[in-house]
């Protein structure tokens, strides 16, 4: 097979020659825009990375700020939901202590009613018996003193009672 193209050595001369130019030129006007964009982008890739790692560690400071936080606030919770715990079962205390008291002195109050009442119905049983017998004794006597001689004896076995003690 027959070659198609066959260059020959003046055509590779201007092809050098043009590629040469087109080269300084891009290294003139061209490659150093393009490296200076690819280095911003890098740096600025590189800033958001140390960015990103900053705030990577801002947000687990925060997070550890945070659970603390929490922690105290469960801790103090739990502190005052034992004090108010506390609070009650002393008011509970009191309550029963001062009921206790109220309830003794409402029995030591009754008792002594009852002793009054007692007393008091006893001295009416009393009264009324003596005046029964006071009644009885005056019936008796009215009986057996109807006549004057039963009166002259009685009053001479007092008198010997008398005498005799």
């Amino acid at each position: 097979m027959p070659p198609l193209v066959t260059p020959e050595i003046g055509l590779i001369f201007w092809q050098l020659v043009i590629f040469g130019l087109v080269l300084l030129l891009l290294a003139k006007f061209a490659w150093r825009p393009i490296l200076a964009s690819l280095k911003e982008r890098e740096d600025s890739i590189e800033s958001a990375l140390r960015m990103a790692d900053q705030a990577k560690l801002e947000m687990q400071q925060l997070k550890a700020g945070n659970e603390k936080l929490l922690t105290e606030a469960r801790q103090e919770r739990d502190k005052i939901m034992q004090e108010a715990s506390q609070m009650a079962n002393q008011l509970i205390e009191q309550a029963k202590n001062k009921a206790n008291e109220e309830g003794d002195r409402m029995i030591a109050h009754a008792r002594e009613a009852i002793q009054n009442e007692k007393n008091a119905a006893l001295a009416e049983v009393k009264n009324t018996a003596a005046q029964l017998s006071i009644d009885i004794a005056e019936r008796i006597l009215r009986r057996e003193l109807a006549d004057s001689s039963s009166q002259q004896q009685l009053v001479d076995s007092y008198l010997k009672d008398v005498k005799l003690n």
